[in-house]
């Protein structure tokens, strides 16, 4: 029976709030104070558990949880009534505080395991919309910011596929059916690489994307306040703080709190906020903000990237942005230690 790092990373965080003597101990308890939690998972918990499966992230989500209930910022060691585990369900609505773990009907927990990804958005979303209204695309935004390149793309790779396969496939980018995304994706190289020749044309896509994207991201960013808001949304500062519980892509363990916007505002100042395009192997928009810290009086900066790429490989699926955190969590403005 297999058991995913995430259902460790959270339900193991989640016990270790308790004040068991041991792990050991506590996945025996079997505690139904944590919710929607059955006995199941349990055993899947235990197996993973007793063969050495993710032993490290066994450790470092239980001293997670053990420091949060005796941090002056949590619980200060008091045992907490109830921990709610949100596991898979899908939310109801769009839910902007990224919560695994819900105490005393107060307390956030985010439990993040070796990933600087802050999001996983649509280019429109992020880049039109400033992460601030989710809707529907219907348009591909590869065909909308850059379709010659797109289309200069798609004739060299459907160039350098088998001739009885490119038959099969449309001549215009632009028709491209499900089926047929599945037949040219499936005859060209797995990962970043492209075939030759068809590799320049895609160094040319990708500098268009990655160029154009950011003009439009820029449109939207013409006032200090649009820029503001643009970051607090990017470091996913919400009305109300929360706790992030994990590690390092190093294996690190990394506990701190978010602020709420307007603990960010009391504390900095932003004095500038860029992005430009940087085609580095695919399409990237990179970003950069300059912060006064007020109390500290120093300078702080903060950098990330955006990966503009299909979500499903080579012309499969819609595109996305990942966005990117490249400072180190505990270097962040509004990200405080773990007190």
């Amino acid at each position: 029976m297999s058991v995913d790092k995430t259902l460790i990373s959270e339900i193991i965080t989640g016990l270790g709030l308790f004040g068991f003597r041991d792990l050991p101990r506590a996945l025996a308890a079997r505690p139904r104070f944590i919710t929607n939690v059955d006995d199941m998972v349990y055993d899947r918990l235990d197996e993973a558990w007793a063969v050495g499966s993710h032993h490290d992230l066994f450790l470092t989500a239980w001293e997670n949880g053990l420091r949060f209930a005796r941090s002056d910022d949590g619980l200060r060691g008091r045992p907490p009534w109830t921990v709610e585990w949100k596991g898979t369900h899908r939310p109801p609505a769009y839910e902007q505080i990224p919560a695994d773990l819900r105490v005393d009907h107060v307390y956030l927990l985010s439990c993040k395991y070796g990933s600087r990804i802050l999001m996983n958005a649509s280019p429109w979303h992020l880049f039109d919309r400033g992460l601030a209204e989710r809707r529907t695309e219907r348009t591909d935004w590869f065909g909308e910011v850059a379709p010659e390149a797109l289309q200069e793309l798609y004739e060299a790779a459907r160039a350098a596929v088998d001739p009885t396969v490119a038959t099969q496939l449309p001549h215009r980018v632009t028709d491209l059916q499900a089926p047929d995304r599945k037949l040219i994706k499936s005859h060209l190289p797995k990962g970043r690489s492209w075939p030759t020749g068809a590799d320049r044309v895609y160094a040319e896509f990708a500098h268009a994307v990655a160029h154009r994207s950011a003009e439009r991201w820029l449109a939207q960013l013409t006032t200090a306040a649009r820029r503001e808001e643009m970051l607090w949304r990017l470091l996913r500062l919400q009305a109300s703080p929360y706790f992030v519980l994990g590690a390092t892509v190093e294996g690190a363990p990394l506990r701190f709190r978010v602020d709420t916007p307007w603990d960010f505002r009391n504390r900095f100042s932003i004095r500038a906020f860029d992005v430009w395009g940087d085609a580095v192997g695919q399409p990237v928009v990179r970003w950069r903000a300059d912060i006064d810290d007020k109390v500290d009086d120093r300078r702080r900066i903060i950098e990330g990237h955006v990966e503009v790429r299909w979500s499903h490989g080579k012309f499969g699926g819609a595109p996305e942005a990942k966005v990117y955190l490249d400072t180190p969590h505990l270097e962040v403005a509004g990200y405080h230690p773990l007190a």
